[in-house]
């Protein structure tokens, strides 16, 4: 956990833009993978955003959808961090402002990066504020909880 002195992020030293592009670049690697990547797509979101709103991050245009919804024809946001790109998911004033770039290039790459999924995570939360706790406790994950009921049987000749 994150002392007090640590949560402002002008006072932390490992939040350059090229380390939180690379620190987004792990969370988005390894939300491809997870389980329940909801957490990690939303740190990544949230931190790209914040990096447009700072002027840190640009919008270059708009891509087609390599995995779209549906079987339908769908776009994204391509965004600029240092040397990396990234997608988020496109609004409405996208797709009035921004270019459409049409379909993906595949022969571009981001850099390599060496760092833990841990280290990553610890980045981007202290950067936007949002941490797992928050978002295990907001009503989208108790909404979808499902609790179980224990089925209950009748033995052979008993009444209810």
């Amino acid at each position: 956990m994150l002392n007090p002195s640590q949560k402002d992020p002008q006072k932390l030293p490992n939040l350059t833009i090229e380390n939180l592009a690379q620190a987004v670049f792990i969370v988005n690697r390894h939300a491809k993978t997870a389980i329940d990547p909801k957490f990690l797509y939303r740190l990544k979101q949230e931190t790209l955003k914040k990096l447009i709103q700072e002027g840190k991050a640009k919008k270059i245009g708009l891509h087609f959808s390599d995995n779209p919804r549906f079987s339908k024809q769908q776009s994204d946001v391509l965004v600029e961090c240092g040397r990396y790109t990234f997608h988020i998911p496109p609004t409405k004033i996208d797709f009035q402002t921004l270019p459409h770039l049409g379909k993906l290039d595949g022969s571009v790459r981001n850099p390599k990066a060496a760092l833990s999924l841990h280290a990553a995570k610890a980045i981007l939360q202290a950067y936007t504020g949002i941490t797992e706790m928050d978002h295990h406790t907001s009503s989208n994950f108790r909404k979808n909880k499902r609790s179980y009921q224990k089925p209950v049987f009748k033995k052979l000749g008993e009444r209810y």
